[in-house]
């Protein structure tokens, strides 16, 4: 049975993780986004008081 040797699967298995490891992040983190994320602010806004027509 072929599938029981680890002599091919082996460097195959290192060399794919060679490949997710070293070749992929640069291109994922040299990715820029068009829209810059901007922080929001801390204080919670102040609810305006309703005008009620009856009163």
């Amino acid at each position: 049975m072929p599938q029981l040797n680890p002599a091919p699967w082996c460097i195959i298995l290192v060399f794919s993780w060679m490949v997710f490891l070293i070749v992929i992040p640069p291109k994922v983190l040299s990715h820029t986004y068009i829209n810059e994320p901007t922080t929001l602010s801390t204080k919670k806004p102040k609810p305006k008081s309703w005008n009620w027509p009856w009163r």
